[in-house]
C-alpha cells in the first residue's frame, strides 16, 4: 500500500469520513475541472470516481478516512493546475490495480488506451518501496525518469499522488517510516518537481518532508518567525503600499504580493551559511507581476532607485531562463530601518509557469500532441538517461542523480556566445565535456574571460571560457574530485576504468601463470571447457572477467588453480615446512576489524577508512584495494564518489562483532560566542554517557560574535550519534553541528 495507507475489511475507529463527505469532495473535483476546462466530459470523470470508488470499499487510510478519498485530494491537486480529464481519472485509478481485484484490461476496455497506459506506469512506479534496498530505489527512479520520457504526465499525477501522502504523513505510527518516506521526498520527489518547473508543488513537499526529518529545527524556525510575525506583516504592507503607490506614478500596471520565505529554504541557508536567521536577507518578499517584459524591466528600474540593491543580489532570469523555463528578475534591497528583502519581477505568464511549472502550458490541454517549447523542461531527461544506461552501481547512480536533478546553476558562454548552464562550482573540465566528449578527454588548460586559468578553477556567472586541446591526451583520476556534472564524471570514469580494467587482467593473467610455475601446474595442459566451468562457476561471463578479478585482488591464484587442477595444493617445500596440526581449540578471529567482516568470506583484511571512519549502524560499502585488504567506506563519503568503483573492486560488507567497543567521532560545531555554551554541550554528552577524547574551542573569524568547537567523542552506534547531533542542535545559539 502507498505510504499512509491501510487496507482493512471494516471502518476503524474514529472514522472520519462518510459517504456525504466523500461526494462532496467529488463535486468540488467536478467544480474545478469545470472552471478550467468547461468543454471536457464531466461523465467520464464521475464514470472513473464510481469505478474507483467500487474497487477501493472497504478500505481506509490511517487517518480513518475512506481509501478513496486520497485519489480524490490527488485529482483536486492536479485539477489546480488545469490538467487534462486524461491526468485526473489517472489520478482517481491510479491505485485500483495496485491495491484492488481490477485489472489493467478492464481499465483499458472501460476508460480507453491512454487512460490504462497512464494508470500502469503510476502503478509500475509505486511497486518498488524505495525503503527495501538501495538497488530497488535505484530501479524504482530509473523507472520515473523512463516514464517521463515516454508521458510526463505519469510522473505528475505520481507528484500529486506523493503530496497528499505527505499531507498525511503525520497519521503514520512508524516514525521510521515516516523518515523514510519523508527522506525519499525531499531527495527524489522535490528535485524532480523542481525540473519541471513546478515551484508550488516543490515547496510544499520540501516543507512537509523538513517537519518530518529534522522536526526541531524546523519547530525553531516557525517559532523564530512567529515571533517577527506582526512585525513582518507590517513591514511587507508597508513596503507594497510603497511599491504600488511608485508604479502607479511611473504607470507600470501591476500587481503587488507579499511572502515570508519558505521553512525549509530559510534552514538550508542558514545551515549553508552558518549565519543566524536574522542574518536571512530574503526571509521577507515582494513579487511584482506585470504585464510584459518591457514592464519588468522598468519595473526593476523604479526599484533600485527607491532602495539601494544589495551587491551580488541581482540575477537576471528573463534574458537567461533557468533549464526548468523559470523567468523573473531577482534582486535584493535594504529597506526601511535597515531591514532587507527581495523583489522578484515577472508578468502573468511567467508566474504560472513559476508556480506550475510543465502544466502551466500543457500540451495535452487541447488533445494534440506536439512539439512545443514545454518539450526543452525535459531535455535535461536526454542526459540522464545516456549515463544512467552506463551505470551500473546504485549507490552511484542515486548520489549523482540527486546533484543532478538538484543543482543550482552558473550561466557561462562560449567564445561565440552561446550560453552553457553547469552546476555551482563547476570547472572548466566540465564546461569541455557540455561541449563534447573528445572535447572533455583532449583538454588540457583553459582560458576564462582571456586568462589562463587552473583546470579546478570554480566558473562564475557570465564567464566567457575557451579550452585549450591536444590531440591524444586522456583524462586522469585526478579529475574526479574537480568535476561537478554526471556527464563529466561518467566520461572521465569510463576512459579510466577501461584503462584500469586492461591493466588489471595483464596482472591477473601473469600472478596466475606465475603461481602456475610455483606449484607445477602446466596451464596450456588445461582444457578450455574446464576453464570456462571454472569462469562460470565464480559468476563472470568469459576468461577476462576473472583475470580482471584476479587483478584487483578479489581471489588469489592458487583458488583458481585449485579449481581447474584439483591436485594443485602446495609445492613440495611448502608440505616439507608445514607444522603438525595444532590441538583442536577456539577458533581464531580473522584478520582486521572485528567489527566488519565480508559477505561470505572470513579470511580477507578488512579495515575502516580513515577518510569518513564509518560507525556501527551506518550504511557502509567495501572498496578492495590491492595489497591492503578491503577498506570500508560509509556510503555518504565523500571520496565514495571519487573513487573508480567498478564492478570488480566494490565487495558487500557488512557490521559484525565487536558491537561493544566504542567509535570516536569529530565534530564542528559552529555557535555563539557566549558564556555556558560548553557546559549545556557537555551536559548532553554526559547524560548520553559519551566520553570526549578531544576538545577546542575558538572564535570564528568570518563571522563576528560565533565560536567554533573542535570535539572528538565515543559513541557506540549511528542511533547514538544521530541522538548527539540532534540534542546539540537544539541548544539556543547553535548554527551547525557537522561531522568531519
Amino acid at each position: 500500500m502507498p505510504p499512509g495507507s491501510t487496507e482493512a475489511p471494516a471502518a476503524p475507529d474514529g472514522v472520519t469520513g462518510t459517504a456525504a463527505q466523500v461526494e462532496e469532495l467529488f463535486r468540488e473535483l467536478e467544480a474545478a475541472l469545470l472552471q478550467s476546462r468547461p468543454r471536457e466530459d464531466l461523465s467520464l470523470l464521475r464514470q472513473a470516481y464510481s469505478f474507483a470508488a467500487s474497487a477501493h470499499d472497504g478500505q481506509w487510510r490511517d487517518s480513518g478516512e475512506p481509501y478513496i478519498v486520497h485519489p480524490l485530494h490527488a485529482a483536486l491537486i492536479l485539477a489546480g493546475m488545469n490538467m487534462d480529464l486524461v491526468s485526473l481519472q489517472t489520478a482517481l485509478l491510479h491505485d485500483v490495480v495496485e491495491d484492488t481485484s481490477a485489472t489493467l484490461d478492464e481499465l483499458r476496455r472501460q476508460f480507453g488506451e491512454e487512460v490504462a497506459r497512464c494508470v500502469d506506469g503510476v502503478t509500475k512506479l509505486g511497486r518498488l518501496k524505495f525503503y527495501s534496498r538501495e538497488e530497488q530505489q535505484a530501479e524504482s527512479v530509473r523507472k520515473m525518469l523512463l516514464a517521463m520520457v515516454d508521458d510526463v504526465r505519469v510522473v505528475i499525477v505520481k507528484l500529486a499522488d506523493r503530496l497528499h501522502n505527505m499531507r498525511t504523513l503525520g497519521f503514520l505510527k512508524d516514525p521510521d517510516r515516516r523518515r523514510r518516506v519523508a527522506q525519499e521526498t525531499v531527495e527524489i520527489y522535490a528535485p524532480i518537481a523542481h525540473r519541471l518547473g513546478m515551484g508550488r508543488i516543490r515547496g510544499e513537499l520540501e516543507d512537509l518532508a523538513f517537519l518530518h526529518l529534522e522536526p526541531e529545527a524546523h519547530a525553531e524556525i516557525i517559532r523564530a518567525m512567529d515571533s517577527r510575525r506582526q512585525a513582518s506583516a507590517e513591514f511587507l504592507r508597508q513596503i507594497q503600499q510603497t511599491i504600488e503607490a511608485i508604479l502607479r506614478q511611473e504607470s507600470i500596471p501591476a500587481r503587488v504580493e507579499g511572502r515570508v520565505k519558505r521553512t525549509y529554504s530559510v534552514h538550508q541557508k542558514m545551515r549553508r551559511q552558518r549565519i543566524p536567521i536574522e542574518q536571512v536577507y530574503d526571509l521577507l518578499a515582494v513579487r511584482i507581476v506585470t504585464g510584459s517584459v518591457r514592464e519588468c524591466y522598468a519595473a526593476l528600474g523604479v526599484i533600485h532607485h527607491q532602495w539601494h540593491p544589495i551587491p551580488g543580489r541581482f540575477k537576471d532570469f528573463i534574458a537567461m531562463p533557468r533549464p526548468n523555463l523559470y523567468q523573473s528578475l531577482h534582486t535584493s534591497v535594504v529597506g526601511p530601518g535597515g531591514q532587507g528583502f527581495e523583489v522578484q519581477i515577472r508578468t502573468e505568464d511567467m508566474h504560472r509557469v513559476a508556480e506550475q511549472g510543465i502544466a502551466a502550458h500543457w500540451k495535452y490541454k487541447e488533445g494534440k500532441q506536439g512539439e512545443g517549447r514545454d518539450d526543452q523542461r525535459v531535455v535535461w531527461l536526454r542526459s540522464l538517461l545516456e549515463w544512467m544506461q552506463e551505470m551500473r552501481d546504485p549507490g552511484d547512480f542515486m548520489s549523482t542523480l540527486k546533484v543532478d536533478l538538484y543543482r543550482e546553476e552558473v550561466y557561462t558562454f562560449t567564445p561565440r556566445g552561446k550560453v552553457i548552464v553547469l552546476p555551482r562550482e563547476a570547472t572548466p573540465i566540465d564546461f569541455a565535456y557540455s561541449i563534447h566528449t573528445q572535447v572533455g578527454h583532449s583538454c588540457v588548460g583553459a582560458k576564462v574571460n582571456g586568462r589562463i586559468v587552473p583546470l579546478k578553477y570554480a566558473l562564475r556567472n557570465g564567464d566567457v571560457v575557451e579550452i585549450l586541446t591536444q590531440p591524444g591526451h586522456l583524462p586522469s583520476k585526478d579529475w574526479l574530485a574537480l568535476v561537478r556534472t554526471s556527464r563529466a564524471r561518467q566520461k572521465i570514469k569510463a576512459v579510466i576504468n577501461a584503462a584500469e580494467r586492461a591493466r588489471a587482467i595483464d596482472l591477473g593473467q601473469k600472478l596466475l601463470e606465475r603461481e602456475a610455475r610455483r606449484l607445477g601446474v602446466q596451464l596450456a595442459r588445461i582444457s578450455r571447457e574446464n576453464l570456462e566451468e571454472v569462469v562460470s562457476e565464480y559468476g563472470f561471463a568469459k576468461s577476462d572477467d576473472l583475470y580482471a578479478a584476479l587483478g584487483y585482488g578479489r581471489f588469489s591464484p592458487r583458488k583458481i588453480l585449485q579449481k581447474v587442477s584439483p591436485g594443485a595444493d602446495e609445492t613440495p617445500a611448502e608440505a616439507a615446512a608445514r607444522p603438525a596440526a595444532p590441538p583442536v581449540s577456539a577458533a581464531a578471529p580473522p584478520p582486521g576489524d572485528l567489527v566488519l567482516r565480508v559477505k561470505g568470506i572470513d579470511d580477507l583484511l578488512v579495515y575502516r577508512a580513515k577518510c569518513c571512519n564509518p560507525i556501527l549502524g551506518e550504511a557502509i560499502v567495501g572498496y578492495i584495494t590491492r595489497g591492503k585488504g578491503v577498506a570500508v567506506h560509509a556510503v555518504s563519503c565523500p571520496n565514495v564518489q571519487n573513487l573508480i568503483y567498478e564492478a570488480e573492486r566494490r565487495i558487500e560488507v557488512e557490521w559484525g562483532r565487536g558491537a561493544g567497543q566504542p567509535f570516536p567521532v569529530k565534530f564542528v560545531i559552529h555557535m555563539d560566542d557566549r558564556p555556558g555554551m560548553l557546559n549545556d554541550l557537555t551536559k548532553i554528552l554526559s547524560d548520553e554517557n559519551s566520553n570526549i577524547r578531544s576538545l577546542d574551542a575558538r572564535q570564528d573569524s568570518s563571522w563576528g560574535g560565533a565560536a567554533v568547537v573542535d570535539m572528538t567523542v565515543e559513541v557506540h552506534d549511528n542511533k547514538q550519534l544521530q541522538r548527539l547531533v540532534a540534542a546539540m542542535r537544539r541548544v539556543s545559539g547553535v548554527h551547525e553541528v557537522q561531522r568531519v
